[in-house]
């Protein structure tokens, strides 16, 4: 399926060059392959945290795979013809989220992070996941980013932030794994710990994303009319 004309949506809406897109969208099915072994490779990453997680949890363990998921689905149905808003907002909310959120936290930990992987693997997790936020960009070539498909990826993402970080269920807290024995006791700045950094990031990132979809979805509305 061909994407649709090109929109002029302001730089910080559309950050790729035009050409990047127009290749990128070219090559989907190629993108979808890689997000698929990502998605794989991610969900062997988690295999540890899966084990001692309640089945019932899972879903909302493995975020990152789950988003390159997403991804896959949105390029693969759009070329299909069959486009779904609910998917392509979640993989926008989850590619720009956990894109952000991973490489945030490998760096703000970088020393903890280094002493459990080895750099070429530290390496991979900090590019692959700003790959993820750059492929999130594309989304708006075939997507009208609704109203209801955004309000139900804000719904999904909070409640996997909520259960992430402030109301446990079932054994948790459930976000990935940090570094550190005891994450609630880690001091890393002042009188705050590691484990409250990495809340904050995700819940900035959350708030972030949502506007940057409203934007985006407003936007679009500007230029079609």
């Amino acid at each position: 399926m061909a994407a649709r004309p090109f929109e002029a949506l302001p730089r910080w809406l559309a950050p790729l060059p035009r050409r990047l897109e127009d290749l990128a969208l070219r090559y989907a099915w190629t993108i979808v392959a890689i997000n698929l072994l990502g998605t794989a490779f991610g969900f062997w990453y988690y295999r540890f945290q899966f084990a001692g997680t309640p089945i019932v949890m899972w879903p909302w363990v493995p975020d990152s795979p789950l988003a390159t998921l997403f991804m896959a689905l949105s390029l693969a149905l759009w070329k299909l013809d069959r486009p779904s808003e609910v998917v392509n907002a979640f993989a926008f909310f989850g590619n720009v989220k956990l894109g952000l959120w991973t490489p945030y936290v490998l760096v703000t930990f970088n020393d903890a992070f280094l002493a459990i992987n080895p750099l070429p693997m530290y390496a991979f997790l900090l590019g692959s996941h700003l790959a993820m936020v750059a492929q999130a960009f594309l989304i708006h070539r075939y997507s009208d980013f609704s109203i209801l498909a955004i309000a139900i990826a804000l719904v999904w993402y909070t409640f996997d932030l909520t259960v992430d970080y402030f109301v446990p269920l079932l054994g948790g807290p459930h976000h990935t794994a940090l570094p550190f024995v005891d994450p609630t006791a880690v001091e890393v700045a002042g009188n705050t710990t590691a484990f409250r950094v990495a809340a904050l990031g995700a819940v900035v990132l959350t708030i972030w994303i949502t506007f940057f979809a409203l934007a985006t979805r407003a936007e679009k509305a500007r230029i079609s009319t």
